[in-house]
């Protein structure tokens, strides 16, 4: 786990998530900590993401962000340590400020249901490239 959580971490996601991308309001330099504001392009809109809990040591993190008049989300990860491997839950709620968001909104829910299998893939790999 002690591997493992910090690539959770806004900063230490791009070194296993080819297409993150943060742009870091606070703070400067980027370091990921409690509190960090970044940006995240999402196609054709900028979304504005703040982290709510960042707990290294005991595996729990919260993330905020809103896309202007399309939606918000919080994600919430808690990862468990199980034996030689680390177990992640992530739960996105969403919520559509909208209709015309309605269905971009139900589906990435239908993403969100099925990324487990690529976040894990994505962090193994990487894991493995470092020899960890």
């Amino acid at each position: 786990m002690d591997q493992v959580a910090p690539l959770f971490g806004a900063e230490k996601e791009r070194v296993w998530a080819a297409d993150w991308d943060p742009h870091f309001l606070f703070p400067e330099p980027a370091t990921d900590q409690q509190g960090m504001v970044f940006t995240i392009d999402h196609h054709h809109r900028r979304a504005v993401w703040a982290n709510t809990q960042f707990d290294l040591k005991n595996g729990r993190f919260q993330y905020a962000y809103v896309i202007p008049d399309a939606m918000v989300t919080i994600i919430t990860l808690r990862l468990t340590p199980a034996s030689e491997k680390t177990r992640v839950s992530v739960i996105y709620e969403r919520t559509s400020l909208a209709r015309e968001a309605d269905e971009h909104v139900r589906q990435l829910a239908e993403q969100d249901r099925s990324s487990g299998p690529h976040w894990e893939k994505s962090i193994n790999d990487y894991l493995q490239k470092v020899g960890k």
